[in-house]
C-alpha cells in the first residue's frame, strides 16, 4: 500500500533524514560520500532551498 501524498506549502519547514536498512552505512567511501554531498548541493541551489543545518554521522 503507499504512502499517503505529503502536504506541501509555501514557507513551511521539513526535516529530511536518510538512514540504510539495518542502520547499515548508505556511503561506500569518501568519494562516493563526496558525489552525494554534491549532488545535494546542487539540489539546494537548483530549487532555492535554505538548508539550516546538515549533520553526517561517522
Amino acid at each position: 500500500m503507499a504512502r499517503p501524498l505529503r502536504i506541501e506549502f509555501a514557507g513551511a519547514l521539513y526535516q529530511i533524514m536518510l538512514r540504510g536498512s539495518e542502520l547499515k552505512a548508505i556511503v561506500r567511501d569518501d568519494a562516493d560520500r563526496e558525489k552525494r554531498l554534491d549532488w545535494l548541493q546542487r539540489t539546494v541551489q537548483m530549487y532555492g532551498w535554505r538548508m539550516h543545518v546538515f549533520v553526517q554521522d561517522g
